[in-house]
C-alpha cells in the first residue's frame, strides 16, 4: 500500500472512530431537563371536561414541546389569578367575568390566550318545586361552586338585572360541586344552584329532574379563557405559544373522536371514572358531561370567527364587558383588545401542526 493510500486509510479510520465516539456520547448525554409548568382550574375534580387541559399531558403533547406540565384544581378564577401573581403557577383557566374584572376592578394585567367556551351556565331548581321565576329566588339560598369563581359575579348580576338584590334579598352560599352540591339541594339547605353546563347536566346524570334558568344573552358571550399575566408572556414568549399549541391540538383531538377522549382520561384518570352504575350507563354519564363541554366549546369557537382553534374576537370580550358594566358588576372598562394577548401572529401559531396527524391519530385511537 503507498503512503498515501495508506495516510488516506488511517484518516479515513480515524474520522469514523471520532464520529462513533460522538455518537455514543450524544446517545449517553443526558436529555435536555423538561421545563416545569403549572396550570389552575378552578374545580374539585379534573374530570372528563377538561380536555383541552388533560390531553396534551395524556398525549405527550407538551412533553414534545418541552414542558412538564401538571394541571391543578383551586376554588375558582379568583383564587388561580392569586396564585399567577403569587408566582405559584404560570396559566390559569379563567371565567370571562373574572378575567374581566382582575383588569378593571384591580388593574392585574391577565390576557386571554385562548377561547375554550361561552357562557352556559345557569341556575337549577328542582323541576316541581316551588320555584318558577328568577323572581321566586328572593328570599332564598342559593348554592355555587366557591365565592371566588366567576360564576357569582354573573349570578349577582342576572338577580341585579331582575330586580333582585344579590346582596340582601338572597345568600349565596360555597357548596363545592358534585354530590355535595346536589345534596344541599335536595336537602333544602340551598333552594337552587348557579354551575356551569356539564355540572348542571351531572346533577341530572344522578337522577334529579331539574329547570334551569338563564339570561338567553348568556350564550352568546365568552366565558371559560385559557389565560396567563402579561409578564408571563413578556418573560417566555415561546412557552405561553407552546403551552397554548398543545391545548390547541388536543381541541382538535377530542373533538375528531370524543368517545376516545374519554376512554384515555378513565384510563389516566381513573379516580376520576364515575360509579354506581353498569359501564354502558357510566359511559352515558360522562359522554353527557362531555358533550355539554363540547357544545359550549363550538359556540366559542363560531362567536370567535369560527376558523382557528382558540381565537379570540376582542369585540365578543367588549360586549361581555358592557354587559358586566350594564348589570353593575364592574363600574368602568378597558379597551376590549388589552383583555387579550397582543402578539402579531399567535393564533396562527398555535394552530401551526399537522391538523391531518391528529386528525388520524384521534381516528385511531390508539392506547386505550
Amino acid at each position: 500500500m503507498s503512503s498515501r493510500l495508506h495516510s488516506g486509510f488511517r484518516t479515513f479510520v480515524l474520522f469514523c472512530l471520532a464520529a462513533s465516539m460522538a455518537f455514543h456520547a450524544a446517545a449517553q448525554a443526558p436529555a435536555k431537563p423538561l421545563k416545569p409548568v403549572t396550570i389552575a382550574v378552578g374545580t374539585q375534580v379534573l374530570n372528563v371536561t377538561y380536555p383541552w387541559l388533560t390531553l396534551p399531558i395524556v398525549l405527550g403533547y407538551w412533553r414534545e414541546e418541552g414542558y412538564d406540565v401538571k394541571v391543578i384544581t383551586v376554588g375558582g378564577s379568583l383564587q388561580g389569578i392569586q396564585q399567577m401573581v403569587g408566582g405559584a403557577i404560570d396559566f390559569a383557566q379563567l371565567n370571562s367575568t373574572g378575567l374581566i374584572q382582575a383588569n378593571t376592578e384591580n388593574s392585574v394585567a391577565v390576557r386571554g390566550l385562548m377561547g375554550t367556551g361561552v357562557i352556559d351556565w345557569g341556575v337549577g331548581v328542582m323541576q316541581d318545586g316551588p320555584i318558577k321565576t328568577v323572581a321566586d329566588l328572593k328570599g332564598k339560598k342559593i348554592g355555587i361552586f366557591s365565592l371566588g369563581t366567576g360564576g357569582v359575579p354573573l349570578l349577582k348580576g342576572y338577580l341585579r338585572s331582575n330586580g333582585i338584590n344579590p346582596d340582601s334579598d338572597v345568600q349565596i352560599i360555597a357548596t363545592g360541586a358534585g354530590a355535595p352540591a346536589l345534596e344541599a339541594l335536595k336537602s333544602d339547605r340551598v333552594q337552587a344552584l348557579m354551575f356551569w353546563g356539564s355540572a348542571l347536566a351531572g346533577f341530572e346524570n344522578a337522577g334529579t329532574k331539574m329547570r334551569v334558568m338563564f339570561d338567553p344573552a348568556w350564550r352568546a358571550l365568552p366565558d371559560f379563557t385559557f389565560g396567563t399575566l402579561q409578564k408571563t408572556i413578556d418573560a417566555d414568549p415561546a412557552m405561553v405559544e407552546a403551552i397554548s399549541r398543545g391545548a390547541a391540538k388536543a381541541t382538535l383531538f377530542v373533538q375528531t373522536n370524543p368517545m376516545c377522549a374519554l376512554k384515555l382520561h378513565w384510563k389516566n384518570y381513573p379516580s376520576t371514572k364515575p360509579t354506581g352504575a353498569d359501564e354502558a350507563t357510566l359511559v352515558s354519564w360522562d359522554m353527557r358531561l362531555l358533550d355539554a363541554q363540547l357544545q359550549s366549546m363550538k359556540s366559542a369557537f363560531e362567536m370567535n370567527g369560527g376558523k382557528r382553534i382558540g381565537a379570540m374576537d376582542p369585540a365578543a370580550y367588549g360586549r361581555m364587558q358592557e354587559f358586566m358594566l350594564k348589570d353593575g358588576t364592574i363600574k368602568r372598562t378597558v379597551a376590549p383588545e388589552s383583555l387579550l394577548i397582543n402578539r402579531p401572529g399567535f393564533v396562527e401559531a398555535i394552530n401551526r401542526f399537522d391538523h391531518q396527524a391528529v386528525i388520524d391519530a384521534a381516528k385511531a385511537c390508539a392506547g386505550v
